[in-house]
């Protein structure tokens, strides 16, 4: 099986894990803890809906970045956003960094960060 065919929803269960420091830190928690109750709430059923259904998942969008690196796209009532992540095995996924969406290319900023911690994590 190659990458691109475990992003065509032929895997239903997954593990996710978020991104931790070396400390131990999770950046992506503290981005979600700081969201409005109802963004967490959503976050949250993306997160469930992921874990049940992989990358079968409803109301969601895995759309490629660049080699490893990809994105799930989806909306709370007020706001767009994004998670970046990899697939470490067919059935384990780490998010890697989210942020709002604000515009219709991914920020360098976002990206560079996202690259840095995915060479990490693929060590």
């Amino acid at each position: 099986m190659v990458d691109s065919d475990i992003h065509l929803g032929i895997i239903s269960m997954m593990k996710i894990y978020f991104y931790e420091t070396g400390a131990g830190n999770s950046p992506l928690k503290k981005f979600i803890d700081k969201l409005t109750e109802k963004d967490q709430a959503r976050f949250n059923e993306v997160f469930n809906e992921i874990e049940t259904h992989g990358l079968n998942a409803s109301r969601l969008i895995f759309k490629p970045i660049e080699g490893k690196l990809w994105e799930i796209k989806f909306k709370s009532e007020s706001k767009g956003y994004r998670i970046l992540y990899v697939l470490v095995e067919q059935d384990m996924m780490i998010w890697l960094y989210a942020f709002v969406k604000k515009t219709q290319k991914t920020p360098i900023n976002e990206l560079k960060v996202a690259r840095q911690r995915l060479k990490e994590v693929l060590k």
